[in-house]
């Protein structure tokens, strides 16, 4: 056979050919073109791997039907339906057979339809039998012709045929040659054109009738007939019938829901359209549905018309509220929820209830299975009425819920609700669905509440009481008394007391009222300020305030404050600073009262935690007015002596300071939160699974929101951020650290050394020479008051300033601060590095021998994590700027109180918009102490004239080195 030249005049044309097993097929082939441009007897089949050769004869949409009817030709046929190789001859005489034929040709089928398609503008031909494609030129149909199939029923028989209209034109096709290209949709080859039909006609309905007028059906078969094959047919072609009838029927429709309760998985609903006494699933894709009915002789058919477009909005619109389909083949809907571990058993009951009058509106029907025996549900809108009154120490809550009609009181749900049971059985034996978020919203009110038939609920609950009111879920009414105690943030402002010395900040006045607006309602409360915000002076001003009230009213009052040992002398300070009225008496040491009695006569007790446990007795046997745990954090622990020994104290009133409430568990918070208002949080083990797990383990914002409403009115918490205009630049504070008594007795030693020699040395007249065996003498002592382990590496004792800064930074960096830390001794700062890197707390460091300074400032400055800066005086007083940092620690007083200044300085600069606080650590009764009160003394000479060590030593007269080692 010749090949066609692509260099030459060629065109692309389709022939329809049939093939001998596979019926009609449709292939493109290429013809070569005459030089008077008529087609040639030269031609070639053309395929994927060919059709490059002939690119400038063909387009895209030849590109495209060569590769989809490549897949009709028999080799590609037989590769694909029969896996061993075998040649195509064999394949149809052996292997080949009506069965095979039945799976491939629907398959070929939506391949040639695909192709029709596409071929509208395109040459086609048949295929002569000889193989030559261009035999006879073939027209594709410009628009669908339209079947009508007759029945004519007489006393014999049924006569059944079809006619066909194309352009409104009927057409003849028996006896005609028609060919069916394809069955289904129907392709039919008549007179060189190819039809196809509206309604997507099967070709085999047509194909009896090619060559017979009418097929008849005889009398004794026509029940049958009618309801296996006319009625089918009715619902979707047209038909003519005489001899019985057929009625065409539109009803408005009505959209019916009906719920399946499915345990443990998804609760799905059904959606039905009736349409009078008919009923559709939506899903059903029928148009047009058909009843039969017989009458005697007498056949009617009714053709249903179905609202279709009315249909989809229906469903719509239950999307928009929702609602999704279970899949895509089955057409059951599902409530839409993002939460994976939401309980979905109940998802739709709740879903109907929360729609129930939007679907009411719309003309949605519920519908349930008729009662034998099966569950039945109320469905309706459920809403709760309360109304909350106030009594001394109780809230009664007095509540109904309602369920569609039914009104039920809410305290039978309470068992239900604290145990997530989603069914109630109503009187009348019909199941009410108790909606999701009632779990969460009032299970903390019902776990609170006690008291049998009527809800109670203690007065510090006030909280949950406020959550009722501002969530959406009960209509409330509360009394006038109450409605104020509720509007707690509008504080009543209380006068200062008369005799307290200095002035609270605006942030302090409003700590100082809201003690009082807990004291008038008899609740215990946690201030927890930042720290530096001046928790001690605001709890001084209401101790002043609260003696000169029970003195005015011929009272008398002791209250017992309890704070870790390293906060004693703060608190003397400030109270001799700020209220120097109150008689304070510091209940520590070996040499204290044993007895009760000596309490009466002063104002305020102030002990430690350790020895309010030593003592508990002794505590317990007063009642003190109030008890007030500094650092409450202390507590943290249910199981430790120092809970069990607080909650055993008696007082009018309790209040707990603590800048970190929550140190490492919203555990902490039970404890403390016991000791102030016991109950509150209920018992441990419900607190735990309640709160702890769900807050900690799933992050559960809920449940923490649940906790904070319940806090809320009992902790005021402001942070340093928060209160930031009304502070002051920096704040400087003294920290007073108390010596362990291992610490103090190498102290002591060192001290009366050096002490005698210095004596011995005065006595000689030998002083002047030794001045600098005073220094180091003195340098010695003040490394003791710091770390003993400074000048002995064997000692395995502790240091009061230590565990002070320490708990101090733990403080710090607990609110998320940035700090420096200032020492002039090497050695000291490695003692911190070494404790740093045990607890893998992150840090940088600088002294003089740093080399790469920038980088280390750098990573203080940028990284988040790095939050403490350990910096030797000498080497960082000057030139870093570390603007980062709002915390300014100085373990060591410096004899010349300008380099000092200049360490602060480092933080406290141009860039520094935060502000700063700055503590000095002070080992009492010690050589620091005695420095700090020459640095008073010197301070004016000091500006002047010293500005190192030496001088500073040459200006100390030998009474200023007496008193110093006094």
């Amino acid at each position: 056979m010749l090949r066609v030249d692509s260099t030459k005049p060629c065109q692309i044309i389709y022939a329809i050919a049939r093939h001998d097993y596979l019926s009609y097929v449709i292939e493109p082939h290429v013809v070569q073109l005459n030089p008077n441009g008529e087609f040639s007897l030269t031609h070639q089949r053309v395929f994927s791997n060919t059709a490059n050769e002939f690119i400038n004869y063909i387009d895209e949409t030849d590109l495209k039907l060569v590769k989809i009817l490549e897949e009709l030709e028999q080799g590609n046929i037989i590769k694909r339906y029969y896996k061993k190789p075998i040649r195509p001859f064999e394949f149809f005489s052996k292997v080949f057979n009506e069965q095979f034929f039945d799976t491939i040709r629907p398959k070929m089928e939506k391949r040639i339809n695909e192709a029709l398609g596409l071929l509208a503008n395109k040459e086609l031909y048949l295929m002569s039998k000889e193989g030559y494609p261009a035999e006879r030129k073939l027209n594709i149909a410009t628009e669908a012709a339209t079947v009508l199939f007759h029945f004519r029923r007489d006393a014999e028989e049924i006569r059944y045929f079809p006619t066909i209209k194309y352009q409104g034109m009927r057409i003849e096709f028996m006896f005609k040659n028609a060919e069916i290209i394809c069955n289904h949709p129907a392709w039919m080859l008549l007179d060189d054109t190819l039809y196809y039909f509206e309604k997507e006609i099967e070709g085999k309905k047509l194909v009896p009738f090619l060559n017979k007028r009418y097929i008849a059906i005889p009398k004794s078969s026509e029940q049958s007939y009618f309801e296996k094959f006319v009625a089918p047919l009715i619902e979707k072609h047209h038909v003519f019938a005489e001899g019985f009838t057929i009625n065409t029927e539109k009803y408005d429709a009505r959209p019916v829901l009906k719920p399946i309760y499915i345990e443990g998985g998804t609760s799905q609903l059904q959606l039905f359209f009736k349409y009078a006494g008919y009923t559709f699933s939506y899903g059903d894709e029928r148009h047009i549905s058909v009843r039969m009915e017989r009458d005697g002789d007498n056949y009617t058919f009714h053709r249903i018309k179905r609202s279709v477009v009315w249909e989809k909005n229906k469903f719509q619109l239950l999307e928009s509220m929702g609602l999704k389909t279970t899949s895509s083949l089955f057409k059951n809907l599902e409530v839409d929820i993002a939460d994976e571990e939401a309980d979905r058993s109940f998802s739709v009951f709740e879903w109907i209830n929360q729609h129930f009058d939007q679907l009411a509106d719309e003309g949605f029907e519920i519908e349930q299975p008729a009662n034998d025996g099966q569950k039945r549900y109320v469905f309706g809108s459920s809403k709760i009425d309360m109304e909350i009154s106030e009594h001394n120490d109780w809230f009664d809550i007095n509540a109904f819920v309602y369920f569609g009609s039914y009104r039920i009181p809410f305290i039978q749900l309470k068992n239900h609700i604290l145990n997530r049971k989603k069914e109630f059985v109503l009187p009348s034996g019909e199941i009410a669905v108790i909606p999701e978020k009632w779990f969460s919203q009032f299970g903390n009110l019902l776990h609170f509440t006690e008291g049998g038939n009527d809800i109670k609920l203690r007065r510090h609950h006030l909280g949950l009481v406020n959550s009722l009111v501002e969530g959406e879920l009960a209509n409330i009414t509360m009394n006038r008394k109450l409605q104020k105690l509720s509007e707690f943030e509008e504080l009543e402002d209380v006068p200062m007391p008369q005799f307290f010395e200095g002035n609270l900040r605006p942030y302090q006045k409003a700590g100082y009222n809201w003690f009082h607006f807990l004291k008038h309602y008899h609740f215990g409360g946690c201030l927890a300020d930042d720290m530096g915000l001046g928790k001690t002076i605001q709890t001084l001003a209401l101790l002043q305030k609260h003696k000169e009230d029970t003195e005015a009213a011929g009272g008398k009052s002791t209250s017992l404050v309890i704070m870790p040992t390293s906060l004693i002398y703060n608190w003397l300070n400030e109270a001799k600073k700020f209220a120097p009225q109150l008689k304070l008496m510091v209940h520590t040491g070996a040499m204290r009262y044993k007895s009760p009695e000596v309490f009466a006569n002063y104002d305020v007790v102030i002990t430690t935690y350790g020895i309010s446990r030593i003592d508990i007795e002794l505590f317990k046997a007063y009642f003190f007015d109030y008890v007030i745990l500094d650092e409450s954090q202390n507590i943290k622990n249910p199981s430790s002596k120092s809970f069990l020994s607080v909650k055993q104290l008696k007082s009018r009133f309790k209040l707990i300071l603590s800048g970190t409430p929550v140190e490492n568990s919203v555990n902490d918070l039970w404890t403390q939160m016991s000791f102030i208002n016991p109950g509150l949080l209920g018992i441990q083990q419900f607190f735990q699974n309640e709160f702890v797990t769900p807050i900690e383990k799933k992050k559960d914002e809920d449940k923490a929101r649940k906790l904070q409403a319940l806090i809320k009115p009992f902790v005021l918490r402001r942070t340093k951020e928060q209160v930031a205009t009304e502070l002051p630049p920096k704040t400087e504070t003294l920290l007073y650290c108390e010596m362990s008594e291992e610490q103090s007795s190498v102290y002591e030693k060192v001290k009366s050394e050096y002490r005698n020699e210095l004596l011995k040395s005065l006595e000689d007249g030998t002083f002047a020479k030794t001045q600098i065996q005073v220094l180091q003498g003195l340098i010695k002592l003040r490394q003791i008051a710091n770390h003993p382990i400074m000048i002995d590496s064997e000692y395995e004792g502790d240091s009061g300033k230590f565990e002070n800064v320490i708990h101090t930074l733990e403080n710090v960096l607990e609110g998320g601060h940035k700090v420096l830390i200032f020492s002039q001794f090497v050695k000291q700062l490695n003692i911190y590095r070494e404790y740093f890197n045990a607890e893998n707390i992150p840090y940088v460091y600088l002294d003089g021998a740093t080399q790469n300074r920038g980088d280390v400032v750098k990573q203080f400055q940028e990284d988040p994590k790095t939050r403490v800066f350990l910096i030797s005086i000498k080497a960082g007083g000057v030139g870093l700027n570390l603007t980062e940092a709002d915390y300014v620690f100085i373990l060591d007083p410096w004899w010349n109180p300008a380099v000092e200044q200049q360490a602060i300085d480092r933080t406290h600069r141009i860039g520094q918009t935060k502000n700063v606080f700055i503590y000095k650590f002070i080992t009492k009764d010690s050589v620091e102490e005695k420095i700090l009160a020459l640095q008073q003394r010197k301070l004016s000479v000091a500006r002047a004239l010293i500005t190192t060590e030496e001088s500073f030593i040459k200006s100390l007269s030998v009474e200023d080195i007496k008193e110093i080692l006094g």
